[in-house]
């Protein structure tokens, strides 16, 4: 059995393992990140999936959606900040939603992996816009809202 099995013209399998893993680029992100199951619907859909894996300390940059972005975490803890809001944990079974166009981060713990898979909508073809790093003091400074 291959691993990609086409179904029907409307449906399309990935099996495990069948898109290759990439490192996060340091352009996108600090730390050690791994992007799994990167899959981009075919047009006219705008659809795009991500598995994303965070090593503690690991985070994305700043960085906005034009049509917003859902996260779904599946292991591991992490945070998730939007500009001058609290930082969040985010735990397995969370589904996080940010709004269009708001400048926001997400990764692991300072101490904890993290795994979530990002969907997003590209608008003229693109599904983000990258900005720069967070530091560390963003990183880690404030409280973290738990609930």
């Amino acid at each position: 059995m291959s691993k990609t099995d086409t179904t029907s013209e409307d449906m399309q399998v990935l099996r495990a393992g069948s898109t290759p893993a990439i490192s996060g680029p340091a352009e996108w992100f600090t730390g050690t990140v791994r992007i799994d199951k990167i899959f981009n619907a075919p047009e006219p859909s705008r659809l795009g999936l991500a598995v994303v894996n965070f090593e503690p300390g690991a985070r994305t940059n700043w960085h906005t959606h034009p049509l917003g972005q859902a996260l779904l975490v599946t292991d591991g803890v992490g945070w998730t900040q939007c500009e001058g809001g609290p930082r969040t944990e985010i735990r397995p079974g969370d589904l996080i939603y940010c709004n269009c166009g708001r400048r926001h981060w997400h990764g692991a713990t300072d101490t904890t992996a993290m795994q979530h898979v990002a969907v997003q909508e590209a608008l003229d073809g693109s599904p983000v816009t990258w900005m720069e790093p967070v530091s560390d003091e963003d990183y880690l400074g404030g409280p973290i809202k738990k609930d």
